[in-house]
């Protein structure tokens, strides 16, 4: 009897040494998320209709499931310190909730990845054949492309050059940076998907595990 109280006891103590790691995990794809939308070369892209949304859609999906897990982390502590089987069952759908969201994210951000830059590079394209059609008028979009990636142009920056940022470091082809940059971006969400996801495995087998002890320990009294 001692020896399975001292087990559930270590069994317990892991869930909540977990559910802070997991907690602190959530607040970490919170601001990992927000940042690549709102923060650097991304944060001045188009939105709207012709915001690129097949690149946000996993930004947006990290950023839920990260709130997510910071709640059921919190959730997980509950269930551990009370060592409620229901509190527990409910933390272990939550994480098996979590772990199919975070192995979509990055199962899109690497097979998605090709679609993604084929659409901003899709958007770029017709915001440069626009200024060229119409010069005096000015491209909003086109100048916020050439910001955003710090590039101007195409094969040559002749043809755009009013647009191109003021001091730009050398030449560099527009479509070639989106490709560059992008893929570079859906590889770190892909990445800190997937990792999430085997995380939340820990946390199921946890769960589970203290379930069963639960259990075994009532049945023994």
């Amino acid at each position: 009897m001692g020896r399975l109280r001292g087990g559930l006891r270590c069994v317990k103590y892991l869930l909540l040494g977990f559910n802070l790691l997991f907690w602190l995990a959530g607040s970490a794809v919170i601001a990992f998320g927000l940042w690549f939308r709102f923060g650097g070369s991304m944060k001045d892209l188009p939105s709207g209709d012709k915001s690129p949304e097949h690149f946000y859609v996993g930004l947006y999906v990290l950023v839920g499931a990260g709130a997510l897990m910071m709640a059921v982390g919190f959730c997980g502590c509950c269930g551990a310190l009370r060592e409620s089987q229901c509190v527990l069952g409910s933390f272990f759908t939550c994480l098996l909730v979590i772990f199919a969201a975070e192995v979509t994210t990055g199962v899109f951000a690497f097979i998605g990845k090709d679609v993604a830059i084929r659409h901003v590079q899709t958007m770029y394209e017709e915001a440069y054949h626009d200024y060229l059609k119409d010069r005096g008028r000015g491209n909003g979009t086109l100048i916020t492309f050439h910001s955003a990636f710090q590039c101007c142009g195409k094969e040559s920056s002749e043809p755009v050059q009013p647009t191109c940022p003021r001091e730009p470091a050398g030449h560099k082809n527009c479509i070639d940076e989106i490709e560059s940059i992008i893929s570079v971006k859906l590889q770190l969400i892909g990445i800190v998907g997937i990792g999430i996801a085997g995380l939340t495995i820990f946390g199921m087998i946890f769960s589970m595990v203290l379930c069963c002890a639960i259990r075994n320990s009532r049945d023994v009294i």
